[in-house]
This record gives structure tokens, C-alpha cells and sequence, in this order.
């Protein structure tokens, strides 16, 4: 346990170094290639005319929030979050919080979208069953977790980022960076001299 910035520093370091990228297969891709495929993953989405949808609980949904916020407004891709309270609100005291995100994913992702799905633990079954309706769909999928290995959201992905943390502030973090780099490298391929 750390008891000093520089300790957390550090540590939060080696989570971020420590991040693990498979593809659906499971074949191990090298950090940079991984990166760069989720960035092209969603040029092609939006040069196809098609949306990124996006899903986390509580921190993560904090982040993607984030993302759909630069997404939309820096990049100018088509982006969406299905935090909207009163319609999460209804599905949740209806059908049960598991099905918040995957209501919607049925009623709106088309073939070809993109969703990113963020679980720090990779085991919340509302961002599972939206990884899943998603797919059903025809939908491609990257996801974004940590704690256990052996988490269900980290073989469900296309593009698959797992940080081997088991600290909620070092997963969420990592995420954060990791994202923030997809939509600046997005941002400045689709807008060379903005930064």
C-alpha cells in the first residue's frame, strides 16, 4: 500500500505499463498496435456514417462520459452514452439494473457500430449484457477492464485492454489515459493541426 504520492505514482506506473491487450481470439497484440487499431476501428465507424456507443458504471461511466464528450466535440464522430437518468431510472426499477445498457443497445445499435464497454472488475452484468447485445447486433466491441484475469468482459472484445490492478483508482486511471490517447490520436488524424 502506498503512503506517499511518489509511492502511488509509481505504482500507478507499473499498472500502466502493465496493460495487456488481446484481440477475440486471444492472441496477445503489442500495446502500440492494439492502441492503433481501436483508433482506426473507430475512423472506420464514423467514415462508414455509423455511431460509438459507450457503457460503465459509476467511475467508468464518469469516463465514458468523457469519451463521448471528446468524441462528438473534438473529433466529430457520432457518439453516445445511455446515462440519460429518468429512461436508466425506468429500466432499472422495471427490468433490473442489468439490463440499463442493454435495453438500449437492442433498440439502437446498428450493424458495424462500435461499443466500448469499461468494468474495472470486467464481471458487471449490465456492461456484460450490453457486450452481448452488442454483438448480437453486429456491433464491433473493445473493451476496457482489470482486477481478475480471468474476467469475462476481457475475451468478449474485438480490440481487449486489461490492466493487471486490482485497485480501482489504478484501473480507472490507466482507462482514463488510455482513452484520452484514443481521442486525441483520433482528433489529430482526422485534424492535423488542432491538438
Amino acid at each position: 500500500m502506498y503512503t506517499t504520492v511518489t509511492d502511488y505514482f509509481s505504482t500507478l506506473s507499473q499498472a500502466m505499463n502493465s496493460l495487456i491487450v488481446t484481440d477475440r481470439a486471444g492472441v496477445g497484440l503489442d500495446l502500440d498496435d492494439g492502441a492503433e487499431r481501436a483508433v482506426q476501428t473507430i475512423l472506420e465507424v464514423e467514415s462508414n456514417q455509423l455511431k460509438v456507443m459507450l457503457a460503465g458504471n459509476g467511475g467508468s461511466a464518469s469516463i465514458v462520459s468523457h469519451v463521448q464528450n471528446d468524441l462528438l466535440k473534438r473529433a466529430g464522430v457520432k457518439a453516445m452514452v445511455f446515462t440519460e437518468q429518468p429512461l436508466l431510472l425506468a429500466l432499472a426499477n422495471d427490468d433490473g439494473f442489468e439490463t440499463v445498457y442493454e435495453w438500449p443497445v437492442i433498440q439502437w445499435a446498428e450493424t458495424g457500430d462500435l461499443m466500448i464497454t469499461l468494468s474495472s472488475s470486467g464481471r458487471s452484468e449490465n456492461i456484460l449484457r450490453a457486450a452481448h447485445a452488442s454483438l448480437q447486433k453486429g456491433c464491433r466491441l473493445i473493451t476496457l477492464s482489470g482486477f481478475s484475469e480471468d474476467n469475462p468482459l476481457r475475451v468478449m472484445g474485438d480490440i481487449n485492454f486489461y490492466v493487471r490492478s486490482d485497485s480501482y483508482g489504478y484501473v480507472e486511471t490507466t482507462h482514463a489515459a488510455l482513452t484520452h490517447f484514443l481521442t486525441d490520436r483520433v482528433m489529430t488524424i482526422k485534424n492535423p493541426n488542432l491538438r
